[in-house]
């Protein structure tokens, strides 16, 4: 169990490795998320290609954007 109400289930779309990072894209449905973990966490994880996975997000802050037609 985890005290975050953000969660997303879906399955890892791709995975970028770099040296020190990980980039995992994530299809959630109509849309998809994009994570950036260590390296050393997405290999202990075993993360692959097509795993179902649930993006969880925590953050003190989203920005919220409109489109304006008064510029």
């Amino acid at each position: 169990m985890i005290s975050a109400r953000n969660q997303f289930k879906g399955k890892i779309k791709s995975i970028k490795l770099g040296n020190l990072m990980a980039e995992i894209v994530i299809d959630i449905g109509t849309n998809e998320l994009v994570s950036v973990i260590t390296r050393e966490s997405a290999e202990r994880m075993k993360l692959k290609k097509g795993m179902a996975v649930t993006a969880v997000i925590k953050s003190t802050e989203v920005m919220v954007a409109t489109k304006s037609t008064s510029g």
